[in-house]
């Protein structure tokens, strides 16, 4: 599938697509309506997609591209007068369908609608489509992909200016590893199963991928007896690892970042109680590849401080997003600078674990330390056009 979207005719079988061509069903590819900077490609079936971006000699520079549900892909791509840039990723196409006996995953109705599950590829060109040449995009099926389980706090969140850690992590990869983001807010280990997302990733999981598992925020307010962080937690954890190793992929544990709670003389305090210790637990029991961002992400709270911190969270003025009419305080969910630092901290994890896949991580990847998170101020991602101020599950 090649399609010229800029620029003068390409040799080779492209399809010459007109700005402003909107998507058409019969034909299979076309802009979002009301989003011109959205350019969207039915693809045959589910899977991972190499997508291979050429642009108008040096107006690439600056551009930022994302994929699917505002997946980050590419950020700040640069060009010059004599190499102009070119940007190759992987995209994770996904369905609701798990295996071939008529089983689904059972949506909720924020779902609905998302770009996770259509039969599309959606990629989205910020601040615009304009230095955009060409995209091509073919299956690819050797590759490594993560897979992420997880709530809220790492899940692909449809609309700004909510982002989850998860959103953020193909940035930080090169073109043999896709992100397969199957997080979902409100969702807890059991509810996550029982909503068949768990099966999912089962049902696609293969030797070479990798498993994120984060859980706590939501599992922590679960009630009854025999429910908690070292008995029924730390038991469904184990049940996940056992059976993404029965497939042969690689779990990976992540302990349950803070929330944003200061007490009066300014010092984080911890409210998850002990599911990071659980989550710790079973990892030292099994020895598997434990990524701490729960102490991460309370050296990097910290460091920001009371009042910086709310930037990487999300408290905004009345009447900032559409149909907000109160303040939003909101300590919880995250920006996209703190869906970043959080994703820089996994990195970071990834980076220093003895993993394969820190061999695959972009090269333009250095090493991260919480207690020096990037400028605040200096931090400048474009938005993507949904925008809205409903709060996603599980604050």
């Amino acid at each position: 599938m090649r399609f010229q979207l800029a620029g003068d005719p390409t040799n080779g079988d492209y399809v010459q697509v007109a700005p402003g061509t909107g998507y058409d069903e019969a034909e299979g590819y076309g802009y979002e309506p009301d989003a011109s900077n959205q350019f969207s490609v039915r693809v045959p079936t589910e899977g991972n997609y190499r997508v291979r971006v050429t642009f108008v000699e040096t107006q690439a520079t600056g551009l930022t591209i994302k994929a699917e549900t505002r997946r980050l892909m590419v950020e700040r791509a640069q060009a010059t007068a004599v190499e102009p840039a070119t940007a190759t990723f992987l995209v994770n196409v996904r369905s609701r369908a798990i295996g071939s006996g008529g089983d689904e995953v059972r949506l909720g109705e924020r779902d609905r609608g998302s770009l996770n599950w259509d039969d599309k590829l959606t990629l989205e060109f910020l601040p615009s489509v304009t230095p955009v040449r060409t995209v091509e995009i073919v299956p690819a099926t050797d590759v490594t992909t993560i897979y992420i389980a997880g709530d809220s706090t790492v899940a692909d969140q449809r609309d700004e200016p909510y982002v989850g850690w998860g959103q953020m992590l193909p940035r930080f990869f090169n073109d043999t590893v896709a992100v397969a983001n199957h997080a979902e807010s409100g969702r807890a280990l059991r509810s996550f199963r029982a909503q068949r997302r768990f099966d999912k990733i089962i049902s696609l999981a293969r030797p070479g991928d990798y498993v994120f598992i984060q859980f706590g925020h939501n599992d922590m307010k679960e009630k009854g007896e025999g429910i908690g962080a070292m008995t029924s937690f730390k038991a469904d954890l184990e049940s996940y690892v056992r059976e993404v190793q029965a497939k042969g992929a690689t779990p990976v544990l992540v302990t349950s970042m803070y929330r944003r709670r200061f007490s009066s003389d300014g010092k984080l305090q911890d409210s998850l109680g002990d599911y990071p210790r659980a989550t710790r637990a079973v990892a030292a029991e099994q020895n598997l590849t434990l990524i701490d961002l729960h102490e991460m992400s309370g050296t990097l709270f910290t460091t920001l401080g009371e009042a910086d911190s709310k930037r990487a969270f999300l408290h905004y003025p009345a009447n900032t997003l559409p149909g907000q009419s109160a303040p939003l305080k909101d300590d919880s969910h995250f920006s996209a600078y703190g869906g970043y630092e959080l994703a820089r901290c996994v990195v970071e994890g990834i980076r220093t674990s003895g993993l394969k896949l820190a061999d695959q991580l972009s090269r333009d990847v250095t090493p991260f330390d919480p207690a020096k998170p990037d400028d605040v101020d200096a931090f400048n991602l474009p938005a993507s056009v949904a925008r809205s101020s409903e709060v996603p599950e599980g604050r």
